[in-house]
C-alpha cells in the first residue's frame, strides 16, 4: 500500500463523516419516523415503544421497556445493540439513543465511501468526483433519515455500499485485496441479513464473486480469496437465518391479503370480474381497501370461507391469465418507486416545532428528480434501467469487469427487489421500493464512474494471460479493441 493512496483515503473518510455528521444534525437532527413496525426490532432489545402514533415524529430516545421475542431477523438489530451499549457507556439513559445509531451509521458510511473511492484506479480528481456521487446517493432525503431509525431499510442501504466497496478493492492486488475481503464480507453479512426482502442478494452475491478476478490472477490466487469470502459469508449468514423466521411466515397471508384487496381487487377495475378470476365470491367485496391488522379478517367467518384462495399460487395464477392488469400494477410500483418518499411518516423529532409528519428535503437531488419523473413509471424507471445495464456491459466490454461487476450486482438486485414488492406486497409501496430505488442510483454512479478514463497501468515484461476466463466469455465474445489509456 501506498502512503499517499492511505492519507487520500483517510481524508474522504474524515470529509465525508464531517459532511454527513452536518447533513444529521444542523440546524436540528432528523431520523426516519416508525411506521409501525419499529416494536419488531424494539422487542429484543428491550425499549419501549411509544403510546401515540410512532409515524408522526422521530422518537430519538427510547426507554427501557418490557424484553420480548420475535422472529425477525434483520442486521439492523446489531447496530441497534451497539448503539445501545455505547449509549448507556457515553451516559445516556435510554435504552436506544437515535443520536448514536445515527452517528455510528454515518461513521461505517463515511468508511464505505471512502474504502469505495480507493478501489477506484481513478486519478484523485476523478476519485474526488466519485466520493460526491456517492454521498449524494447516501445523504439523499429519500435514505438518510433511516440511518437514525428503527426500522431495517438503512442496514439494507449500509449493506449494499460497504459490499460494492469491498468488491472493488478485491479487484486490486497486494493487501488492498485482503482489506477488500473483509469489507465485502462485513458489508455482505449487514446486506444479505437487513430484511428478508434482501435474501435475494444471495445468488447475485455468489455470482460476483465467481467474477471477481486481480489483474494476472490465475488458478489457487485468483479463487482463495473469493472462496475464503463465500464461505464466511455463507456460513454467518446460515447461523443467523436460522435464529428466526428468514421467510416472515407470519407475515404471509397479510401480504397476500394486501395484494390481493388493495392491490388486484382495489376498487377501481372490474371488482367483479377480478373476484372471479381469484374464485372469490362478492362478499368478499367489504375486504376491499381494508388493513390485515385493522379488521382482524380471520375472525370474520366470510373470510374464512374463501381463506385458501388468499395464497401465493393463486395469485400467480391470476398474474399469469391477465397480463394487461398485472402490467398495470407493474406501472403502479414503478411509480412508487419513483416517488421515493412515503409520505405519511416524517422527518423531526417532536421538540422541532414542525407539524406531524414534517419531511425533510436538505438533500432532494436524486429523489427530487425521480418524483418529478414518478407519474411515467416503466417509461422512465425500465429505459434507465436500460441504460445502466449497457453501461454494465460496456464496462466488460472495455476490460473495466470491477465496475460491470458491481453494476449489475445492484442492478439486478433493483429489479428482482422491484417485481417482488409490486407483485408480492401489496401495501405501502412507496416505503417498500426503496430497496429497489436505492440500488438503481447506486449502480447509476457506478455507470457513470465507469466511462471515466483510467491510469495507465504500469510497463511490465510479463506475459498476458492466454485465454480468457470461463466466467466471462459472454462478455469477451463482444469485447471491443482496447483503447490508449489516458494519463
Amino acid at each position: 500500500m501506498r502512503s499517499r493512496e492511505l492519507r487520500f483515503g483517510l481524508g474522504v473518510f474524515v470529509l465525508s463523516l464531517g459532511v454527513l455528521l452536518l447533513r444529521f444534525l444542523v440546524p436540528r437532527p432528523i431520523g426516519m419516523a416508525d411506521n409501525g413496525d419499529g416494536w419488531r426490532l424494539l422487542c429484543d432489545l428491550g425499549g419501549r415503544h411509544p403510546d401515540i402514533k410512532p409515524e408522526f415524529y422521530v422518537h430519538l430516545s427510547y426507554g427501557p421497556g418490557q424484553v420480548c421475542h420475535t422472529d425477525y431477523i434483520s442486521s439492523q438489530a446489531w447496530l441497534d445493540w451497539f448503539a445501545s451499549k455505547l449509549g448507556k457507556v457515553l451516559g445516556s439513559s435510554a435504552e436506544l439513543n437515535l443520536l448514536v445509531l445515527g452517528a455510528i451509521t454515518c461513521v461505517l458510511v463515511a468508511a464505505g465511501v471512502a474504502a469505495t473511492v480507493l478501489g477506484l484506479e481513478l486519478s484523485r480528481r476523478n476519485r474526488v468526483i466519485a466520493a460526491v456521487l456517492l454521498l449524494l446517493v447516501m445523504a439523499d432525503s429519500a435514505f438518510f433519515g433511516y440511518f437514525a431509525s428503527v426500522l431495517s431499510e438503512g442496514a439494507g442501504f449500509l449493506g449494499m455500499l460497504l459490499t460494492a466497496g469491498g468488491l472493488l478493492l478485491m479487484h486490486r492486488t497486494g493487501a488492498w485485496r485482503y482489506w477488500g475481503a473483509a469489507l465485502t464480507v462485513g458489508g455482505a453479512l449487514i446486506g444479505i441479513n437487513a430484511k428478508s426482502q434482501t435474501l435475494l442478494l444471495i445468488p447475485l452475491f455468489v455470482l460476483a464473486l465467481v467474477l471477481v478476478r486481480p489483474l494476472g490472477a490465475k488458478g489457487r490466487a485468483r479463487w482463495l480469496v473469493p472462496l475464503g469470502v463465500l464461505l464466511v459469508v455463507g456460513a454467518g449468514t446460515a447461523v443467523v437465518q436460522s435464529q428466526g423466521d428468514p421467510a416472515n411466515a407470519e407475515y404471509r397471508e397479510a401480504n397476500m391479503y394486501h395484494v390481493v384487496f388493495d392491490s388486484i381487487v382495489d376498487g377501481k377495475h372490474d371488482t367483479d370480474a377480478d373476484l372471479a378470476a381469484l374464485g372469490l365470491p362478492p362478499a368478499a367485496k367489504k375486504f376491499i381497501g381494508t388493513g390485515w391488522w385493522e379488521v382482524s379478517p380471520w375472525k370474520d367467518a366470510d373470510y374464512n370461507g374463501f381463506r385458501d384462495k388468499i395464497s401465493r399460487r393463486n395469485v400467480v395464477k391470476y398474474y399469469a391469465s391477465h397480463p394487461g392488469r398485472t402490467l398495470q400494477i407493474l406501472q403502479q410500483g414503478a411509480t412508487d418507486t419513483l416517488t421515493a418518499r412515503p409520505s405519511r411518516l416524517g422527518s423531526f423529532p417532536d421538540t422541532s416545532g414542525l407539524p406531524p409528519m414534517a419531511q425533510e428535503y436538505r438533500v432532494p437531488v436524486l429523489s427530487g428528480l425521480s418524483a418529478l419523473a414518478a407519474p411515467l413509471g416503466l417509461f422512465v424507471l425500465v429505459p434507465f434501467w436500460l441504460l445502466i445495464g449497457w453501461a454494465g456491459v460496456r464496462a466488460f466490454r472495455r476490460r473495466a469487469r470491477e465496475y460491470g461487476i458491481v453494476v449489475f450486482f445492484l442492478l439486478l438486485f433493483a429489479v428482482g427487489q422491484f417485481g417482488l414488492s409490486a407483485l408480492g406486497e401489496g401495501v405501502e409501496g412507496v416505503k417498500h421500493q426503496l430497496l429497489t430505488l436505492f440500488p438503481t442510483f447506486l449502480a447509476a454512479v457506478f455507470a457513470v464512474l465507469s466511462f471515466f478514463p483510467r491510469p495507465a497501468p504500469p510497463v511490465t515484461e510479463e506475459e498476458p494471460d492466454e485465454e480468457p476466463e470461463p466466467a466471462t466469455e459472454v462478455f469477451d465474445a463482444f469485447r471491443e479493441p482496447e483503447e490508449p489509456a489516458v494519463r
